[in-house]
């Protein structure tokens, strides 16, 4: 049980001592959900009581699967914005379309999630590096903000593209409604001044609530502020979801893209409170956590979820000390969805708006860019171009801006290591790199070389390159050694690139050695087929040095088993 369903391991084994603050925790983190669900249901795409059951069964299945103890899945804004960008192209305005393809695109991040476990692809939580997943994430807070000016103006903006909505409302703000604008600048206001004053308080349920009670008083849905409607009482029931073969092609790749991303950013808010907390988390367990969840929201008309850091965070805040958190939670929205749906019906989409725009608002992470700038230069360009990806061709293209930036960025460290010449340092022990070291003295007539990386097809040519130079000069090193503790891979053509410069060099007077893992290296000379005595392999660089400065004759082939002098 412990293997396939820690959550429900945890769960059996509960102490009454956390039951009060798990409680609290739980209605704290509903007070947040309810809200917030709503809202990101609207930005998806989908009428309110959508957002509330993606808020309850997802949870469940989180809390019998998962291995985080604080982290609460529910409706994200980047996975919501994903969903719209990848759903409504498909359902051409079919609300009954969009619905099912929204099912089938949580099932099939579902089961990509669930396969991903089985095939130990939880070291995909580290492939989208911190300024790529920074870059991607302000992206989508950016679309997010400018997508909401129309509620928030009641203009009806022409154009998909959110660049060009925003400058279509810019030509048109005296066609914006005073009364929704009225109720939009009061949300603000009141989710800072409870922001201010009372801080312990969700800001989203101030908003959406006081905005309610002045649309319910001064009948402001008779004055044209358009609410949420009567949102239906109950649980949704189950259903089975039909795969269309047609929406396949569209839904895949999109569904790909929605998995490592939720995957990625969950990972990051589960691993931040689980060190906070003095505990650990299982990837891949929580990949398969992760699915459970998406197939769980998809059979019981909801849409694909993720990590909700602002819930987690009041998870955390709230005293939350087990599983159980979440399923307290789970249980107040389901109450709230059999009890106290009628209040909704005065819940302005304005105020809506206003909650979504400070959800962008509180994404949008400067301060770490500018950490990110300080830090490389590079690294942030990087994010910067992950952030007009998502800008300039949306959510879901924009996580394929994102994968290929990754995918570039593991290419430039992996293609092009950081090359070294070594030497002595008078008064400290070993050897150092003579660029960094100005009193840095190379052992006569030798050339000590360190390749910071693996040895493989994609940078032979560079490593080739990069020691034929070092070698360069009259007259020529008599050996150069090759460090070998850093180059913790070799191929096939790494391999060859050794023969070939054990050849070069020969006829230069030059011997090539290694030092440092001797027996690996030899087993990787064996495996492929070359000759593991044919180059020679010092256990340091200590034992290469004092063995090259004494007179050794040469040995009889080198590493390709041809007569050479190198070894």
């Amino acid at each position: 049980m412990g293997r396939w369903a820690p959550g429900l391991a945890a769960l059996l084994a509960y102490r009454r001592v956390d039951l009060g603050p798990d409680l609290r925790a739980g209605l704290a983190v509903a007070a947040v959900a309810i809200p917030v669900g709503i809202a990101y249901s609207e930005l998806a795409g989908f009428r309110p009581e959508v957002g509330l059951y993606s808020c309850v069964f997802p949870l469940l299945a989180y809390a019998v699967f998962g291995s985080s103890r604080q982290l609460v899945l529910g409706p994200d804004a980047a996975t919501c914005a994903v969903i719209a960008s990848a759903v409504a192209p498909l359902a051409a305005g079919d609300a009954s379309a969009y619905a099912a393809l929204s099912a089938q695109l949580a099932l099939l991040t579902g089961l990509i999630c669930i396969l991903a476990r089985f095939l130990r692809l939880g070291v995909m939580a580290d492939f989208l590096s911190k300024p790529i997943l920074v870059g991607f994430l302000n992206g989508i807070a950016i679309t997010i903000i400018l997508g909401q000016l129309g509620k928030i103006t009641a203009i009806e903006a022409h154009g998909a593209h959110p660049v060009r909505a925003v400058l279509d409302l810019a030509l048109r703000l005296g066609e914006a409604h005073p009364p929704t604008l009225l109720v939009a600048l009061g949300a603000f206001g009141l989710m800072l001044a409870g922001g201010r004053w009372l801080p312990a308080f969700p800001a989203a349920v101030l908003a959406m609530g006081g905005c309610a009670l002045a649309v319910f008083l001064l009948g402001l849905d008779l004055k044209g502020v358009k609410t949420l409607g009567i949102v239906p009482a109950g649980l949704p029931g189950i259903s089975a979801v039909h795969l269309d073969p047609d929406a396949l092609l569209g839904l895949l790749p999109a569904a790909g893209g929605l998995a490592l991303v939720s995957f990625t950013s969950m990972m990051l808010t589960s691993r931040s409170f689980a060190s906070k907390n003095g505990y650990e988390v299982d990837p891949d367990k929580d990949f398969a956590a992760l699915g459970a969840a998406n197939v769980v929201s998809a059979l019981t008309h909801g849409f694909a979820v993720s990590g909700a850091d602002s819930r987690t965070a009041m998870a955390d805040a709230a005293g939350g000390r087990t599983h159980a958190t979440a399923l307290f939670a789970a249980l107040a929205v389901a109450l709230v969805l059999v009890f106290l749906t009628a209040p909704l019906r005065y819940v302005p989409t304005a105020a809506l708006g206003a909650v979504l725009v400070m959800a962008g608002l509180s994404l949008v992470d400067l301060s770490t860019l500018r950490l990110i700038w300080r830090a490389d230069r590079t690294e942030a360009a990087i994010s910067i171009l992950a952030t007009l990806g998502v800008m300039g061709l949306g959510a879901t293209q924009g996580i394929l801006v994102a994968v290929v930036l990754a995918l570039l960025r593991f290419v430039r460290l992996t293609a092009r290591p950081r090359v070294e010449v070594l030497g002595r340092v008078a008064g400290m022990p070993g050897f150092h790199a003579l660029s960094r070291h100005q009193s840095a003295t190379a052992p006569e007539g030798l050339v000590i070389f360190r390749f910071n990386g693996p040895l493989v097809f994609f940078n032979a040519g560079h490593f080739r390159h990069a020691l034929l130079d070092a070698t360069r000069g009259t007259p020529p090193p008599s050996a150069v050694i090759l460090d070998l503790l850093p180059v913790t891979e070799v191929d096939v053509t790494g391999l060859f690139a050794l023969k070939e410069l054990a050849v070069l060099l020969d006829r230069r007077g030059t011997r090539l050695v290694g030092a440092g893992r001797q027996t690996e290296w030899r087993n990787w000379m064996t495996q492929r087929g070359f000759n593991p005595d044919a180059f020679q392999i010092y256990p340091t660089l200590r034992h290469a040095v004092k063995g090259l400065a004494e007179p050794v004759s040469p040995p009889a082939e080198g590493p390709d088993g041809a007569d050479t002098k190198a070894s």
